[in-house]
């Protein structure tokens, strides 16, 4: 499944970044496992829209996370070949499993990563790169933003974000 290799690379992401010497916040961590617990869960369940929703949901909150403080600390080379990767991943979701993953109020053809304002990228100004980016935005109850659109416009996106916290 497209997840379980999304999660996998993501792993591996943060064994480079404790190679470093680089900590990991523990809200990264934990919604690294329960990704990994909801792909397990994923294969005993039918009816898993709720589930994939929420392995979406952590795997695009940890990689968000990842991204941005890599930028600080790795090549974009690097953090290039690790967005080529994750993307490779996400393509070898199958066609069935693509047709469930839904977030309400989202069209199917859009992709879409939540978001977590920090001081140097308030609301506001995520909105205005969202915006630039030919991207829509919406709050969530959480304080995160859904930010959704054409594929290559998010990866625009997190990188305009990630060259505003360097």
């Amino acid at each position: 499944m497209g997840y379980l290799a999304v999660w996998k690379i993501l792993e591996e992401i943060i064994t480079e970044f404790r190679k470093k010497g680089l900590s990991i916040p523990p809200t990264v961590m934990s919604d690294l496992k329960s990704a990994r617990t909801m792909i397990s869960i994923i294969g005993t369940d039918s009816g898993h829209g709720e589930t994939v929703q929420k392995i979406e949901e952590y795997l695009g909150s940890v990689e968000a996370y990842l991204v941005t403080a890599a930028q600080k600390n790795f090549a974009s080379a690097h953090i290039d070949e690790w967005l080529k990767s994750l993307e490779r991943a996400n393509l070898e979701t199958s066609e069935e499993e693509y047709e469930t993953r839904f977030v309400a109020g989202v069209p199917r053809d859009q992709n879409w990563i939540r978001v977590e304002p920090i001081t140097s990228l308030p609301v506001a100004k995520l909105k205005q790169l969202a915006g630039e980016t030919n991207l829509s935005v919406r709050a969530q109850e959480d304080g995160r933003l859904l930010v959704h659109g054409k594929a290559e416009d998010i990866r625009e996106f997190i990188k305009k974000m990630t060259a505003l916290t360097v």
